[in-house]
């Protein structure tokens, strides 16, 4: 019997022990019956059935890269965040994805794409998930899951339906702005290269000397805004469903790193207060007129994952993760997000998903979170597990409170951020979207899409209702979409 050559390691069990034959089980007696006791043939099989975690609920479909964060202009009167101070480069993972297609679905169906972020900061994790939108279709999490119910499949027939799409998003006014940018060109970028990517909440950026600030970042592609027709993006969903993954990865095999520029957007503390729009609106942008872009920085991708399943369906992007001089705001759906995400992580990847390398930050992590399923890292036995203690187990820093103690105390900035401004409404900033920012072209595809999209509704009443959101954000866009229809 000859060995493995000497060039080529032995197979081994998960634990270690050397594999007597890779495609050959163990047979007993002329029946060829396989026995229990082969363990290798039941440890390959039992970890096949098991070498899924369940996808995502949301953004099941994507794809990533690692690269690096610089920040190249000083922004250190606004925040104390290291990653923000100049001259820093941070590494980062970046994740993109569809929002309700399945990890089988083409990625270049009209949808929002996630833009979610990761720098491993000598201060901690700092993740940023966002979108390629500066908006969102609601303004309270509670809504979130009735939202993304409406958007994926029937519970009988199991086939996505735009009956209940348009039934939800006509009976949630405040969806307009974003269903306009969905219905518009960008609802399908060419790649994910060439669309820019938002943070979309308003967030609080702390600085030295404790002063607050609200801040939305914008990241600019630096390749150029790019999207495909409805028709093209069908066309290619015939024959490749993975396009958007394989063109990222490509790129980057090719050393054509894809770059974007981060700016933020800064606003007072007081100013919040009685701005024209609720500046904690998930569903309003800050016009530039009135608070311009500030360029802080860099980020570039540069290198593909090494395995796509422990690097990007492991990753796990929780709004929750900020590091010193970044913060909250009163925006309600980031609130929610800030459990909910954590706490979908929890779930599908594990109790200990901060652990996995892709996850794990770059500086020491002193916690007192212990054991649960896949724990691996763990400290000496003589540190101490209980705080407060005094065995020299870590404690925490009174110093810090700056970045915990937001708007909480200020009644008036609470009570801001849930009443009506000078010029808050729902279809307003949809019906500038469609007049001052599209052009003629831009809104006779537009109206072409939304032909399609409302023609398909089954529903009359639904139908009707659909007609009147768009005369709500433009009289000549739903005009147009009322006779097209008609004439169906």
């Amino acid at each position: 019997m000859t060995g493995v050559p000497a060039n080529i390691p032995t197979t081994t069990t998960n634990s270690g022990a050397p594999v007597t034959a890779d495609s050959h089980s163990l047979a007993i007696g002329v029946d060829g019956a396989i026995p229990l006791h082969d363990h290798y043939l039941v440890e390959k099989l039992a970890q096949f059935n098991r070498e899924r975690v369940p996808e995502r609920v949301v953004h099941a479909k994507g794809g990533g890269a690692f690269g690096t964060f610089t920040t190249t202009h000083d922004v250190s009167a606004y925040t104390k965040a290291a990653l923000f101070q100049p001259g820093k480069t941070t590494e980062m993972l970046a994740r993109f994805s569809t929002v309700a297609g399945e990890q089988g679905s083409p990625d270049t169906w009209r949808d929002p794409r996630g833009f979610a972020l990761k720098f491993y900061t000598e201060e901690g994790n700092y993740d940023l998930v966002g979108n390629n939108t500066p908006v969102f279709f609601i303004r309270d999490g509670i809504k979130f899951p009735d939202f993304i119910h409406s958007q994926k499949r029937l519970p009988g027939s199991h086939l996505r339906d735009n009956d209940m799409q348009w039934d939800f998003w006509t009976l949630s006014p405040e969806s307009a702005h974003q269903v306009t940018w969905l219905m518009g060109d960008r609802g399908i970028p060419a790649n994910w290269r060439h669309m820019d990517g938002f943070g979309s909440h308003t967030y609080q950026w702390i600085n030295a000397a404790g002063e607050r600030f609200w801040v939305k970042y914008h990241f600019r592609t630096n390749q150029g805004n790019a999207s495909l027709t409805g028709a093209q993006a069908d066309e290619i969903a015939g024959h490749d469903a993975d396009y958007m993954i394989r063109d990222l990865h490509s790129a980057i095999e090719r050393e054509e790193f894809p770059s974007w520029t981060l700016s933020v957007q800064v606003m007072s503390y007081e100013d919040a207060k009685s701005y024209r729009f609720n500046p904690f609106d998930l569903t309003k942008v800050w016009p530039k007129a009135d608070y311009p872009l500030i360029e802080v920085g860099q980020m570039q991708l540069n290198r593909n994952p090494e395995n796509y399943f422990a690097q990007i369906e492991s990753a796990t992007f929780a709004p929750s993760n900020f590091v010193p001089g970044i913060g909250a705001s009163p925006d309600r759906m980031l609130l929610a997000r800030i459990f909910s995400y954590a706490d979908a992580h929890r779930y599908r990847v594990g109790t200990n998903h901060a652990q996995l390398p892709v996850n794990a930050p770059k500086n020491e992590v002193h916690s007192y979170s212990k054991d649960g399923a896949a724990r691996y890292t763990f400290n000496s036995a003589e540190t101490p597990v209980y705080a407060p203690n005094s065995r020299g187990g870590a404690a925490g820093d009174p110093s810090q409170a700056i970045n915990e103690r937001g708007w909480e105390n200020d009644g008036e900035m609470s009570r801001a951020a849930v009443t009506l401004h000078a010029e808050d409404d729902d279809f307003g900033q949809a019906g500038t979207l469609v007049r001052e920012v599209m052009d003629d072209a831009q809104r006779d595809r537009l109206v072409e899409t939304l032909v399609g999209h409302v023609g398909a509704v089954q529903d009359d009443e639904i139908r009707a209702r659909a007609i009147q959101y768009w005369m709500n954000v433009d009289e000549g866009i739903g005009g147009r979409l009322a006779t097209a229809l008609a004439t169906r």
